[in-house]
């Protein structure tokens, strides 16, 4: 009787070591994905915009927005210390000047604790086929090695032009996913249509 006893809880003794492991990897699973940090970095311009008139909220603060409620990531917005022309046709002046000379404009700010990110969705409207300037002062600013780049931005026909490309020159380090683009006047204006892309590129 004792023998039978003792071969039955030796049997079970691989059973509960299996389950122990389990659970251990479970937890290193959990632990992972709870420090796995993502942020939404954009630039936004408010005043006249081309389709849309003069705006208080720009295009791409709204997708932006979309995006760190859905995903709950933390928000930040890159501010340039010299503001662009509020008049839409002296802005595109400024920016053709600042790209013709691969300007790094001053910005004002930063992002604590940027290494902690693991994700960083990156937005802008399209200057020239590219993102504005001030962008590429914020990537320079940081070390983006092993990161996950999401670009996303606003237009108003050229799509992401040739944005996604310039950021993958910009940060060889990171990995830099495809990008979403929307157009300005349906951030604007049609609310619930910018809110389905956004869903959609996110559910990818």
């Amino acid at each position: 009787m004792k023998r039978t006893t003792l071969l039955a809880a030796l049997a079970a003794l691989p059973l509960c070591g299996c389950a122990q492991d389990a659970s251990t990897t479970n937890q290193t699973e959990t632990a992972a994905m709870s420090t796995n940090k993502t942020l939404v970095v954009y630039y936004s311009r408010t005043g006249e915009n081309y389709a849309v008139g003069n705006i208080t909220e720009g295009n791409t603060a709204i997708v932006a927005k979309m995006i760190a409620a859905r995903t709950g990531a933390d928000l930040f917005e890159i501010k340039t210390a010299k503001a662009y022309a509020a008049d839409y046709d002296t802005c595109i002046e400024e920016a053709k000047k600042e790209l013709r000379d691969d300007a790094r404009p001053a910005i004002v700010g930063d992002v604590e604790n940027f290494d902690e990110y693991d994700t960083v969705y990156v937005g802008y409207p399209i200057w020239w086929g590219v993102p504005p300037m001030c962008v590429f002062t914020f990537f320079e600013k940081h070390d983006w090695a092993g990161k996950t780049v999401k670009p996303f931005a606003t237009h108003e026909g050229s799509g992401l032009g040739g944005s996604v490309r310039a950021i993958r020159k910009a940060l060889p380090a990171a990995t830099v996913a495809d990008g979403l683009a929307i157009q300005g006047q349906t951030a604007q204006n049609d609310r619930p249509a910018a809110q389905s892309a956004v869903d959609q590129w996110l559910g990818k």
